[in-house]
């Protein structure tokens, strides 16, 4: 393992962090790899150093870049034995994350099991058609920022109803994290479990008699409609 960046100290801090070998060039780093993770921020790929084109020949190349198609990242590492094309979200910082992938070749079983172990190394993943990538963006990727909205939200609700803020921001996040938790433990259908806490005509009912008023579901499902356009929105663009 290897890494380098373009400018800045964001490789060497890296490098500190985890042990890896922080690279002193392009050569250097790509000459013995078989696998290239390209991470940086998108808009930086129309400048991207043109020497990758031949770097990256017959390597296994796997990008990270938010929107940037598997056609567009063909252009760049036009030499490359196959690209895959990953959308992570921010739990697999924590190993808890979910990753959909799409590659432009079918896989050789080889470079498959490698692409599967790394992405399991930051929680699942998930194999799917390039042109569901935008609404993988919209659940999985834009999601985590859904659920800590939604998580603020019920956090000012309990102060709302009198509650000290630290008190009402601890009940809201081991709330959160509790439900998620026994959804993963159970595989339980969530609509399931909202009836078990759900009595007739009890504090449970009274509050989702609201939410079902104010079209909860229907607001969410124009949230992530808006998110997946956007997405196929820069995905469009060079």
């Amino acid at each position: 393992l290897a890494c380098l960046s373009g400018g800045g100290t964001t490789a060497q801090a890296l490098a500190a962090r985890t042990g890896i070998r922080l690279a002193t060039s392009l050569d250097d780093l790509l000459a013995d790899a078989d696998l290239v993770v390209v991470a940086f921020k998108p808009q930086h790929l129309a400048a991207a150093d043109p020497r990758l084109a031949e770097l990256t020949r017959g390597k296994l190349v796997l990008s990270v870049l938010a929107a940037k198609t598997l056609a567009r990242l063909d252009k760049t590492f036009p030499h490359a034995r196959n690209l895959v094309r990953t959308m992570p979200n921010t739990p697999a910082a924590i190993g808890a994350g979910v990753t959909g992938w799409a590659a432009l070749h079918e896989l050789s079983a080889t470079d498959r099991a490698t692409v599967v172990a790394l992405l399991r190394a930051m929680g699942r993943e998930i194999e799917l058609p390039e042109d569901q990538i935008d609404a993988l963006m919209a659940v999985s990727g834009c999601g985590p920022a859904f659920v800590f909205e939604f998580t603020a939200a019920l956090r000012e609700a309990g102060v709302a109803c009198g509650l000290a803020r630290d008190t009402a921001d601890l009940l809201a996040r081991e709330t959160v994290v509790g439900a998620a938790k026994l959804m993963a433990h159970t595989g339980t259908e969530p609509e399931e479990l909202r009836n078990q806490v759900t009595s007739p005509k009890g504090t449970t009912y009274a509050g989702l008699q609201v939410l079902a008023a104010r079209d909860f579901r229907g607001l969410l499902r124009d949230t992530a409609l808006a998110s997946k356009a956007r997405s196929a929105e820069l995905s469009a663009q060079e």
